[in-house]
């Protein structure tokens, strides 16, 4: 168990959607923090994601695939926290590039251990997970503790069930003080691509007539989702309270379902929202299920949810509905 906090952080995927928050809450709330993170050269993420906290970090380009660009940037930085959340992470696109995700997002994690391995130096070593390592659940299974089978039902969640044992085997065979938690759904509005930021997104268009409709997939499944702004809260607890070699499930206290999420957000606004099924974005096979218990987590760090699910959706909601405004300025500016 860690009881110091760490004064070198290194985030992978530092550019991302959960990179920048997690930078942004670490810079907010710990500002004596030197922050360190990697984005690949080639990285298609928004370049806008560090606006707020640009001055705070230091970027390195570097793509994990790459272990001597790897080992040079951990030689460099010399970390005493690591935050492993650089993946390929659209569960539905995984489908379609099976072997670009596998091969990104495992040898990208075993070339991270290895450099630190190489090196001698002793991080802790946070890799973020997800809960779709789990699967499909059965109705007994739930809520789904970390002892639940890992039955993962996409390329991409084959990918971080691999991270996740890759974690565990260097903590057993080499000492490294690796944590893995395991995150359930949660408000992201920077990711258009998880469900909620999308239909946010799109709702927002609508009443800018940018669009003419909300398109979406199963509207059916169950989530139990968490704020971003709490969830990497509680990335940062784990790395200071969490004991290395442990699996920890991390999630909110909202359990809903996709449409459900959608129906509110749609309740938001002043205009009416035409819905349409779109096909595409049904997955070959579903996860339908993802209800977390995490006593474990809590009973370590003591972290509970501080924003509400009506907060988390007017934040998500206000976002996009600014970014909309900002498109009908672009558009208007090129007329």
């Amino acid at each position: 168990m860690v009881d110091i906090k760490p004064q070198i952080v290194l985030i992978t995927g530092i550019t991302g959607s959960g990179g920048s928050y997690l930078a942004e809450f670490i810079t907010n709330n710990h500002p004596d923090v030197d922050i360190h993170g990697i984005s690949r050269w080639h990285s298609t993420s928004a370049s806008d994601n560090l606006e707020n906290v640009k001055h705070n970090v230091s970027v390195h380009e570097c793509d994990l695939n790459d272990l001597s660009a790897v080992y040079r940037v951990i030689k460099k930085v010399r970390p005493e926290a690591i935050f492993h959340l650089a993946s390929h992470a659209n569960v539905r696109a995984s489908f379609d590039v099976p072997v670009g995700v596998l091969e990104n997002n495992i040898i990208g994690t075993a070339n991270l251990f290895e450099a630190v391995r190489m090196l001698g130096i002793d991080p802790i070593i946070q890799v973020c997970s997800t809960s779709e390592v789990y699967g499909h659940v059965n109705p007994d299974e739930v809520p789904i503790s970390e002892d639940a089978p890992l039955r993962p039902q996409s390329p991409y969640a084959v990918s971080k069930v691999t991270q996740d044992l890759l974690g565990r085997m260097y903590f057993v065979s080499y000492g490294m003080r690796i944590i893995r938690t395991r995150m359930f759904a949660y408000f992201n509005p920077k990711r258009s691509d998880l469900f909620a930021s999308s239909f946010a997104r799109q709702v927002a268009w609508v009443e800018r007539g940018l669009q003419s409709e909300v398109i979406h997939g199963n509207l059916d499944s169950i989530r139990t989702l968490v704020d971003v702004r709490d969830a990497m809260r509680a990335y940062w607890e784990a790395i200071i309270y969490c004991d290395a070699g442990e699996a920890y499930n991390i999630g909110g206290a909202t359990t809903i379902t996709v449409g459900e999420v959608l129906a509110k957000l749609i309740s938001l606004s002043d205009v009416e929202i035409v819905t349409r099924l779109d096909n595409n974005l049904l997955r070959p096979s579903d996860v339908t299920l993802q209800v977390p218990d995490i006593t474990k987590f809590q009973r370590k760090t003591g972290w509970k949810p501080i924003y509400s699910f009506e907060e988390s959706l007017n934040y998500i909601y206000q976002y996009w509905q600014a970014k909309a405004e900002e498109a009908e300025r672009r558009i208007r500016s090129d007329v």
